[in-house]
């Protein structure tokens, strides 16, 4: 009798173990699948702002904007469209899934609201940083924020006490060295005018998501990784689009008629409205997929995964905008194609062991 039983406790354990393999398998996968995500939400966002009015506003209309507005207003009105509308995707997932009312629940609670301090971080700050660099510099600048997780890690040392190894140090030592490769690139003769500004604002993007994640970490950690987005998206589309564009706008001196006048422009432009759509709804999966995958293969793993858009950004843009579009100027030099590639070798060494996967493999 005891035989038997211990031969169904050897097939049970034998069957949690492949499902245990499984599961973090397609953790691994959904984790790839956010950082692929991110690549298509960039491409598509940096076409809807080239397309319709903002074709106008970037070209042969210039002289009707001044260069404050050109450079930093129309980076925060395209961050704000991307994100709202991506916040209207996710209010219409969790409706279709019946979680609308946990949605407005959780606002009350205290993960809530910490995932409302972090969409503030991510969302005005970070988000408008990284679309002014990207319309400035190019996909070049999209390995740049890829820094963040080494950021985070840096953050999450000092304002947390976390644990910093040696092999952590190493990793962000590992990015910072892919940083310097590609900012190498703004030294070249051919370099476009605003590539070095643009690099530096890219630099305020990774600082921004690397904190944002320290503080998002507490609360996703709490509350359903889709409701989690939902809150992270809505925060962050209504704060850019009623707080900071009207602040840019006072600041150009035009008020809130230069603001509301842009965003209407903006909302009303069919050819570009399209594609901020589809920019949008990746961008729902590009942070979604993050948490969920983190969440089945641990947020190590998946962060190194994500990591990876410092490739994929840089690759969709060079096939949606330059191949299929045909932009020029999307073509990256090969020393910006090897720093992606050694940044996310430099992510998976702040992540976890990378011997940690041949383990698990003989396991």
């Amino acid at each position: 009798m005891s035989e038997v039983s211990g031969s169904v406790n050897a097939s049970t354990v034998a069957a949690k173990k492949k499902l245990s393999s499984q599961f973090f398998k397609k953790g691994v996968t959904v984790a790839i699948l956010s950082g692929m995500c991110y690549g298509l939400y960039s491409a598509f966002l940096t076409l809807g702002m080239s397309s319709g009015i903002w074709a106008d506003w970037y070209g042969v209309n210039t002289a009707a904007l001044s260069a404050f507005v050109i450079t930093y207003m129309l980076g925060a009105l395209g961050s704000a469209i991307n994100d709202t509308i991506s916040a209207i995707w996710c209010m219409g997932i969790a409706a279709f899934k019946g979680k609308l009312g946990d949605f407005f629940r959780t606002l009350k609670t205290k993960p809530g609201r910490v995932m409302m301090f972090a969409a503030i971080i991510g969302g005005p700050v970070a988000s408008t940083a990284y679309v002014v660099a990207l319309q400035m510099a190019g996909s070049i600048v999209i390995p740049i924020t890829a820094l963040c997780p080494a950021i985070g890690a840096i953050l999450a040392r000092i304002l947390f006490k976390q644990k910093l190894n040696a092999r952590m140090i190493v990793g962000i030592a590992i990015c910072f060295a892919a940083s310097m490769m590609i900012g190498s690139t703004s030294f070249s003769a051919d370099a476009p005018a605003g590539l070095a500004l643009g690099i530096l604002i890219a630099f305020i993007a990774a600082f921004g998501w690397g904190l944002e994640g320290c503080v998002a970490g507490y609360g996703t950690s709490m509350i359903d990784y889709e409701i989690g987005i939902t809150i992270r998206q809505v925060t962050s589309g209504l704060s850019n689009l009623i707080i900071l564009v009207p602040i840019f706008g006072i600041l150009a001196g035009g008020g809130f008629g230069l603001s509301a006048g842009l965003v209407v422009d903006a909302i009303t432009s069919g050819p570009a409205m399209i594609w901020f759509i589809v920019s949008g709804f990746f961008a729902v999966f590009a942070y979604s997929l993050w948490y969920k995958g983190n969440s089945m293969c641990g947020a190590a793993l998946g962060m190194a995964c994500n990591g990876a858009y410092s490739f994929w950004g840089p690759f969709f843009c060079w096939i949606v905008l330059g191949v299929v579009v045909g932009q020029d100027g999307w073509a990256l030099a090969p020393i910006a194609w090897a720093a992606a590639i050694v940044m996310v070798i430099g992510i998976l060494m702040i992540s976890m062991n990378p011997l940690d996967l041949f383990r698990k493999k003989e396991a």
